[in-house]
This record gives structure tokens, C-alpha cells and sequence, in this order.
């Protein structure tokens, strides 16, 4: 499968802070990547180095098979990227930062894909944006990058600010990106609602991906389980249980072990365990479990 976005060992710090070492992923052509972390993991700076306002430390990275800091102007404007803080000149309308816009990209500009997306929102063509909540322009936003008709959209906190009726978006931008082929890379801390609309997912920790994977692959093999130990009991440490936590005498911990094979590690390790129940968990809870509740 042909990979638009291809970053190998890339390693960046802040001052004498490191932010990751040697960090590696690809993301395949007409997939949806969701790359997934608690605030300060690194997220908004990859997104920088993607976009090119960012040199790493050290590293490579490429989007269409180009460095991403020689890549050619017609390649760029391939990527449609949308970034915290959304839409700028707000003093205009929805009509007139259309029109503002669309003299940017001759021969490619869709604006039936910005008005289709403005008339399922219900938003008038003659609101100023500047009287919009921040939900809102998120959604002018993407309008403008559906209308940019690029290859790859890269959206950084897609999900930031977005308004109660926001699952809309997500189904929108997910039939949208599938019917088209298009790329989607977009990053978030907000993981609920991520399942329905992301193909695979990183999951980064400070410093390091944890999982990266279909989102389906990862639901049907990690799992939530709990027994019960003797209060006060400090469970031994091991790398294929994520997090273990005791609250009294219950222990809650994830694995990608299957049910005999924990019973089988528990026996090893000697641990004094009772009434050990497994369950599946959704994109929210596994996320939780593999990055630890604080």
C-alpha cells in the first residue's frame, strides 16, 4: 500500500527538553489516522514538522514522496491543513472568504464542496464569522479545505472546541474522505467519538508511540481486566500488563494477553488472585489503559 505521509527517526527537542527520540510512522494512501495523546506528548509538534514550520532536531520526513522542507509549491498545495485557532479574517462572511480563498487555488477550487458542507450545517452564506462560535468556524474551516480538494488534510485538534452537535462533522469528513480516497491525519486528546471515525490510530506516550494500528485490530485484542487481591498487595511489575492500579482490594490493569494466558503469568508471578473477569472496552478506555489515567 502506497504511504503518503513516511517520518523515520525523527528526534526534536525544546531547548534542552526532549520532546521524542527517534520517532517513526507512515500513514497509507485513503486511510483516516488518528494520532492520539495526552497534551505535551508531542502532537501539535509533529504536526508543525508535517507542515514544514518545524526543522526536527534530527530525522526525515515526506508527504508525496518529497522532503517536506524542499517540497515544491504545487505539491503543498496538495495538503489541506487546518490548525488550532481555525479560520483567520473574521471580519468577512461565509460568502466572501470563499471567494477570499478560492483565488488561491486556480484549477482546483470545489466550491460546491464548501457550500454542500455550509448548507448541512445550516449556516447562512451571509453570517460574518466573527459572530460564529468557536464549533462554528471549525466547520468553515474544513469547508474551505473540502474546497481545496487536496490529496492528504491534516487537522490538529480537530475536535477542540467543537459544538454539542459536532458528531456531525466526524460523519461528515469520514463518508467524505472514503468516497473520495482522500488521506486524513489529524491529532486529538479528545478520544471519544475518535472511533467512529478514524481507520487507525498512534497512540503516543511522552516520548514514544505506544500502538500503532487499525483501530479495529486494537479493540479485538486489548483488554480490561480485574481481579481481586489482598488489600495492600503491590502487584510485581510486567511489561504485557499496562498500568496495573489497586484500589482496595480490586486490581484493575489491560493486556493484550488472552484470559488463560494471564491466569498462566499471574500463576508465574505468584500472584494471590481471585474472581478474575476480562472485558473488551471501546477507543476511549483503551487509550486510558495503555496511557494511565494521570
Amino acid at each position: 500500500m502506497e504511504n503518503i505521509i513516511e517520518c523515520n527517526n525523527l528526534t526534536h527537542y525544546y531547548g534542552k527538553r526532549l520532546i521524542y527520540e527517534n520517532l517513526s510512522f507512515s500513514v497509507p494512501k485513503g486511510r483516516i489516522l488518528g494520532l492520539l495523546g495526552k497534551n505535551g506528548t508531542g502532537k501539535t509538534t509533529t504536526i508543525n514538522i508535517l507542515s514544514g514550520y518545524l526543522k526536527p532536531r534530527s530525522g526525515q520526513c515526506s508527504i508525496f514522496g518529497q522532503d517536506i522542507q524542499a517540497m515544491h509549491p504545487s505539491t503543498r498545495r496538495n495538503i489541506g491543513l487546518l490548525i488550532e485557532g481555525h479560520v483567520q479574517y473574521q471580519f468577512m462572511t461565509i460568502r466572501e472568504i470563499e471567494k477570499f480563498y478560492s483565488a488561491f487555488y486556480p484549477g482546483q477550487w470545489r466550491k460546491e464542496a464548501y457550500y454542500d458542507l455550509m448548507d448541512k450545517l445550516k449556516v447562512a452564506p451571509g453570517q460574518r464569522i466573527s459572530r460564529m462560535s468557536c464549533g462554528q468556524r471549525s466547520q468553515v474551516a474544513l469547508g474551505l479545505i473540502l474546497a481545496q480538494n487536496p490529496e492528504l488534510l491534516v487537522l490538529d485538534d480537530f475536535s477542540l472546541g467543537l459544538d454539542p452537535g459536532y458528531r456531525r462533522l466526524f460523519d461528515y469528513l469520514r463518508d467524505y474522505a472514503r468516497s473520495e480516497n482522500k488521506t486524513v491525519f489529524l491529532t486529538s486528546h479528545i478520544i471519544q467519538d475518535m472511533e467512529r471515525l478514524v481507520d487507525d490510530c498512534i497512540i503516543m506516550d511522552y516520548g514514544r508511540i505506544l500502538i500503532q494500528q487499525p483501530v479495529k485490530e486494537l479493540l479485538d485484542t486489548i483488554r480490561r481486566y480485574t481481579c481481586t487481591l489482598p488489600e495492600g498487595y503491590k502487584m510485581p511489575e510486567d511489561k504485557d500488563f499496562y498500568h496495573p492500579s489497586l484500589i482496595r482490594n480490586t486490581l484493575e490493569t489491560f493486556s493484550f494477553l488472552p484470559q488463560q494466558e494471564v491466569e498462566n503469568r499471574f500463576k508465574a508471578l505468584q500472584v494471590p488472585y481471585s474472581d478474575l473477569k476480562c472485558e473488551t472496552v471501546n477507543l476511549e478506555d483503551a487509550f486510558i489503559g495503555l496511557t494511565g489515567k494521570y
